[in-house]
Formats: structure tokens, C-alpha cells, sequence
């Protein structure tokens, strides 16, 4: 992917990221919501993948790294924190689409076919070919304010 495509991503400015108030106060908000049909192991998959592809583009979005006592160096993981959350299937398709016309947002997704194959080009193929994807699960990261009135009311995974 460009870089150019990377500037379209929401993401913090330096004097933005406030590792010392509670995410909270942050402009922007990330949360992940996940198939609540899914089974621990699955949810848990779909959730990492998610994760994954949402962070190396959303800038700042991760802190520094810590370093323990005992001087091992453990890497920075998101300062910005994110909410897990729950749905049914049909749920995560309508809050996928106006996610995606809602300014500011960005939105990762990891459709069912990513859990079905094991070869990525498969994969690839397998979204091709569909008019009607369906999400093990979705991220969002946006203004806050947006964020949570597209997710409120939705419980929390567990």
C-alpha cells in the first residue's frame, strides 16, 4: 500500500498523544466488534487480525516500548486502548457500511472467508468473487464522538 494512501487514515499528531491521561480524553476512538456467534477461539483470531491490520496504519497509535527491571525491552502496544465488542453477523455488515462513509474513520475488516481457507491468495480469490461479504469481525478507529454513537449499545465480548 502507499503512503499516500496511509495520510487518508485517521492518526495522531505528536503533541496528540498523551500516554499520561486516560485514553478517555483522546480524540480518537478504537473499537473492535466481533461475531458474537463465533467461538472463543475464533472471536479471539478475529479480534488479533483486526488488530494487526488496523495498527501499522493508524500513526501514533502505538507507545513506546517498556522496559521491565530486569532490563528486558517488551514492544509499545496501543496507548489509545480499544473496546471489544459484540454483534450478531448482520450487524457487522450495517455497522461496516456506515462506518465506511462516516468521515474520518477508518475501518479493518476480516471477512468469514479469511477463517474458512488456509492459503492467502484463496483468500483473495474468495472476496473477489463475492457480492455479499460477511465480518467475523470489524475495527474502527474515528472521532470519538462518532465512534461511540455507531457502537452505542453494543455489549462487550466475554
Amino acid at each position: 500500500m502507499s503512503r499516500a494512501i496511509y495520510a487518508s487514515y485517521p492518526g495522531f499528531e505528536a503533541d496528540e498523544i498523551r500516554t499520561d491521561r486516560p485514553t478517555g480524553q483522546a480524540r480518537l476512538k478504537w473499537v473492535l466488534v466481533v461475531d458474537e456467534a463465533l467461538t472463543p477461539g475464533r472471536a479471539a483470531n478475529a479480534a488479533v487480525c483486526v488488530g494487526a491490520a488496523t495498527s501499522p496504519l493508524v500513526a501514533g497509535l502505538l507507545g513506546e516500548a517498556a522496559k521491565d527491571g530486569g532490563g528486558s525491552v517488551h514492544p509499545g502496544l496501543p496507548w489509545l486502548g480499544c473496546v471489544v465488542l459484540r454483534a450478531p453477523a448482520g450487524e457487522l455488515s450495517r455497522l461496516r457500511a456506515e462506518a465506511a462513509v462516516t468521515e474520518g474513520c477508518l475501518v479493518a475488516d476480516m471477512p468469514e472467508a479469511a477463517q474458512r481457507v488456509r492459503v492467502y491468495d484463496d483468500y483473495l480469490n474468495a472476496v473477489a468473487r463475492s457480492t455479499d461479504l460477511r465480518y467475523a469481525a470489524i475495527g474502527i478507529v474515528g472521532p470519538r464522538d462518532r465512534v461511540s454513537a455507531m457502537t452505542r449499545g453494543l455489549p462487550l465480548l466475554g
